[in-house]
């Protein structure tokens, strides 16, 4: 046997790390796959051996013929519950050779057996108050264990501890689902905790999502009950093969400790003095605790029977000190942590007992305080009464707070700079992808959408992770997700909401407006319910995820048929309930949906993409007859769309950004249109002087509708854009994180004041999607990144881009760097991904008969292409005279009128952008007659003109 020196670098099973190789899978089939670095980039598989190291004894291996290494089915037998083996692959190439055996992956089958689930629901039996915290133990005696394995629930928050140790670093277990419907349990091995003798098992439990009142203003409520409520099981197995059960139910023991309140908007309040301890000093979670004086637990109604994790757990994932320490008001004292962030407080105190210190969380400030407006009803305030004696070190445990700055205040003695950190927890999700550019900004921008995912990727994916909301808004999702799974593994964090989508779903196919469904009134709104038909499309084209997409095919189709049904035989939606291009930037602060492009139009076309989307779906799933039947109706709503709203001549309707981006990008516009649309889009994007005018719908597609067809220079101004609105004002203002509103921090730094403002919201950020694929030049041809287009657009004004991505096949990097008029592009392709590749220009070097546009293929290994791409010529000759389309194109020029404008009188550009639009036939003298005196025109005239002369002296256009 000839060994290759091709290796795999990595095995690939679903399911959540338990470890850094250990994975917990939800299911007995789970998909396998691997990565292999291969030296040769010529390299080929051609089969693989898959070899599975049981803890029942015995070695299995399987031969797989083939190049497939993208989550293939389990080659071995369906796994039993906590069976737990150890995987290894080796690949043979064409050549013949073998690699070496990749290290191992532990697998543990997480799941449990048919009928084994026992546990019942306890609870606080004499709660007196609101999500009464509450402590619940029970001791039990054990000998000769081989092995034990947590299995536990709740509807709240938990905590296990097994002998005082707790089980695992997670935080806020379970989760949120649909807790009428479904439940999560979390597995554990704690075979290491366990003593030979007595031991006690024993649960921290608090409200969460569980218990907070969920709703707008009045209508806000509980949904799944007033308390929390928790079941657990503990399997014991013996040397001799037999086992036993430890679960909770009656037996077991409750009181409340030194946790007095939690709750996910208010905070937590917590008194050291009250924490459990018998005469002996012993805790509450220590064997022979006395708790004679602890009342027997309440055994509640049954919720569902749990299920297996899927998700990634929330994990605890940087601690961030303070940049700044700010006096407060009566003593207090205000950190700031340089980076809008999602977790909580964990303090380093000494102080006589009795003493509270109160932390209080905020997104900005206001004058010089915490801006706690935005937060709503949500106080986000948590309370830490001392015990005294010394150091005490406190976190809270059940709940989190969206915040750059806390408040400390009752501190004794002086705050120290390492007194207080910041601890940042989300979904524990691996990064897979990245941006870089020189351009500072746009960085900083790429940064912020990071951020942003990470806050509000936190058990399900968010729409804001600090006020009183934290929903699962469909819409948001929807816009985001392609962005989501380029930066992150986030297949089995939205397969598990996935499943929480369809269960929300109602008999007619209605998907909510957040998932899980907790406001109440819902309708078919489109953008939103059109979650249940693109996120499992995203999936697949990220992850190859088939599973999902055929178990999601049903929610998929019904809320599909639901649509079709509103728009009746006319196949167009209108007249319904629609959120439309929410927070268009025109809309009032009051009034978010009153958007410029009409609503029908927006759902009519969503409509065209869920049926094609569907469509493509029943075409992977092999159900033909559906995949005809739907393709028909996509270019019958397609076809009615044009009917309805675009003129012969490629207008449209509502004459606006987002219903031309909705026409090209949705390929909705018959072929012939597409160049005039695109032209009257650059000519609107212009017209608005460069600055945004799109809401949720229409702001993920309006760069990929310029660049589409032809209109890089207007991408760019648009992109590049400091002004309010644009992506980049907040960066400008200092935003660490994407905001909800264009302009949540007004300019002259006062927070918007609409009801609805926040600091925290990926939506926006959708952009980042379009720049790993356009800018960087990095998309998908075919499922988990098997093929790429490379096709990067070097706008005016950007130096270099480079995307990378840790695909299923390994890591691929696409970038390019401007030097003058010559672009290079380079990309690094692993083994077994192949890539189209559309250079920006012709290409240069001796014998290269590249043009631009030309396609061609590139295969695994490192590349690089020189290509020539000539600057748009400088503008020329600029004055009164010019129309405000070439004011507009000529940024030196327009930032020399707006100079001139503020000098005169502060805040008149503000007020010349706010009302101009910048067209063809109208004239600079025209528009600054609005906002100047004749001195300041005339001085306006001069400098414009001492512009053109120094251009044409410099040799710039006449």
């Amino acid at each position: 046997m000839t060994v290759s020196s091709s290796l795999v670098a990595r095995v690939d099973i679903d399911g959540p790390l338990v470890g850094p190789s250990t994975v917990a899978v939800p299911v007995p089939l789970p998909r396998i796959g691997w990565r292999v670095a291969a030296a040769d980039a010529g390299w080929q598989q051609v089969a693989a051996e898959v070899r599975w190291d049981g803890d029942e004894g015995g070695v299995r291996t399987v031969r797989l013929s083939g190049e497939d290494r993208l989550r293939i089915a389990w080659p071995f037998s369906a796994l039993a519950p906590r069976d737990r083996g150890e995987v290894r692959v080796r690949v043979v190439g064409s050549d013949g050779e073998i690699s070496p055996w990749s290290e191992p992956l532990t697998v543990v089958a997480a799941f449990l057996g048919e009928g084994e689930w026992t546990a019942q629901w306890i609870g606080h039996p004499e709660p007196d108050r609101h999500a009464q915290p509450a402590i619940l133990r029970h001791e039990f005696e054990a000998y000769g264990v081989v092995r034990a394995t947590l299995y536990a629930t709740a509807v709240g928050g938990y905590q296990a501890a097994l002998n005082g140790t707790d089980v695992d670093d997670d935080v806020l277990k379970p989760g949120w689902t649909p807790y009428g419907a479904r439940t999560v349990h979390d597995t554990t091995d704690v075979t290491a905790l366990l003593r030979e003798g007595v031991n006690c098992l024993s649960i921290r439990l608090a409200g969460l999502w569980a218990t907070e009142h969920f709703g707008f203003r009045q209508n806000a409520q509980p949904r799944y009950g007033a308390q929390p409520r928790v079941a657990a099981q503990l399997r014991l197995d013996f040397a001799d093969g037999s086992h036993r059960w430890v679960a909770t139910g009656e037996g077991w023991a409750a009181a409340a400790g030194a946790l007095q309140t939690s709750g996910l908007y208010a905070g937590e309040s917590y008194d050291a003095r009250e924490l459990p301890r018998d005469t002996a000093g012993r805790r509450p979670e220590e064997p022979g605790f006395d708790d004679r004086g602890w009342s027997p637990v309440a055994v509640t109604r049954g919720d569902p029977m749990p299920g297996p994790r899927i998700s990634p757990p929330v994990r605890r994932a940087e601690e961030i000190v303070p940049v700044e320490m700010i006096a407060g008001v009566d003593g207090a004292v205000i950190l700031d942590f340089g980076q809008n962030l999602v977790g909580r407080l964990r303090i380093r105190v000494s102080g006589p007992a009795g003493t509270t210190v109160t932390l209080r969380h905020a997104e900005v400030l206001d004058g010089g305080r915490l801006g706690t407006r935005p937060l709503r009803r949500a106080s986000a305030t948590d309370r830490y009464t001392l015990a005294g004696g010394g150091c005490e070190v406190w976190e809270p445990e059940f709940t989190f707070h969206g915040f750059r700055y806390a408040e400390v205040s009752g501190w004794p003695g002086e705050l120290h700079a390492g007194d207080v950190v910041a601890v940042v927890v989300h979904s524990d999700l691996q990064r897979t992808g990245w941006f870089q550019t020189s351009h500072p900004l746009l960085q900083r921008l790429h940064d912020n959408v990071v951020w942003s995912l990470r806050g509000n990727f936190l058990s399900i994916p968010t729409d804001c992770p600090q006020r009183d909301e934290r929903l699962g808004w469909t819409g948001d999702i929807q816009v985001f997700a392609p962005t989501a799974a380029f930066l992150y593994d986030v297949r089995g964090f939205l397969d598990s909401w996935l499943r929480d989508l369809a269960l929300e779903q109602d008999e007619a196919g209605m998907v909510p407006f957040v998932v899980p469904n907790v406001i109440g009134i819902a309708r078919p709104a489109a953008a939103w319910g059109d979650a249940a038909v693109v996120v499992p499309d995203v999936l697949e084209r990220h992850f190859g995820d088939i599973d999902t997409l055929a178990r999601q095919y049903p929610s998929a189709r019904a809320w599909t048929e639901l649509c079709l049904r509103l728009a009746g035989p006319r196949r167009i939606w209108e007249g319904d309930f629609q959120f439309g291009d929410w927070l268009d930037p025109t809309a009032p602060p009051d009034r978010p949906g009153q958007a410029m492009t009409a609503t029908g139009l927006v759902a009519t076309a969503c409509l065209a993409r869920s049926v094609r989307l569907l469509a493509r779906a029943a075409g992977l799933l092999g159900r033909e007859d559906e995949a005809v039947r739907y393709a028909g109706v996509a270019e019958e709503v397609r076809a009615a769309f044009v009917r309805e709203y675009v003129t012969p001549a490629g207008r449209m309707l509502s004459d606006t950004p987002t219903a031309y981006a909705l026409g090209l990008v949705f390929d909705l516009l018959p072929e012939a249109l597409r160049a005039s649309a695109g032209a009257r889009l650059a000519d609107l994007v212009r017209e608005n002087g460069y600055r945004i005018a799109t809401g949720f719908v229409g702001t993920p597609l309006i760069l990929d509708a310029l660049t589409a067809t032809g209109h890089d220079a207007a991408a760019a101004r648009l992109l590049l854009q400091t002004g309010c609105p644009s992506w980049l004002y907040p960066v400008t203002r200092g935003a660490t994180t994407i905001w909800e509103r264009w302009d949540s921090l007004l300019p002259d730094g006062a927070i918007n004041p609409g009801d609805m403002t926040s600091f925290n919201h990926y939506a926006l950020g959708a952009v980042a999607d379009w720049m790993h694929r356009e800018l960087a030049g990095l998309s998908i041809l075919a499922p988990g990144h098997r093929r790429i287009r490379i096709s990067p657009h070097p706008l005016p004004g950007i130096d270099d881009a480079s995307a990378t991505y840790e695909s299923p096949f390994g890591r691929i990097v696409v970038g390019w760097e401007r030097t003058g008029e010559v672009v290079t592009v380079v990309a690094e392709l692993p083994t077994g991904v192949e890539a189209e590749v559309r250079l920006p220009g012709p290409s240069l070097g001796a014998g290269s008969a590249v043009s631009g546009g030309d396609v061609f293929t590139a295969g695994p290994g490192s590349h690089r292409w020189e290509c020539a791409v000539v600057a748009a010529p400088p503008p020329g000759a600029v004055g009164l005279g010019s129309s405000l389309a070439d004011v507009a194109d000529d940024p030196e020029a327009l930032a020399l009128v707006e100079e001139l404008l503020d000098a005169h009188r502060p805040g008149a550009a503000a007020t010349m952008h706010a009302g101009t639009r910048w067209t063809r036939g109208q004239t600079l003298a025209e528009l600054v007659f609005q906002y100047a005196s004749p001195a300041v025109q005339s001085e306006i005239a001069v400098r414009l003109g001492e512009l053109s002369e120094s251009r044409h002296q410099g040799g710039g256009a006449p």
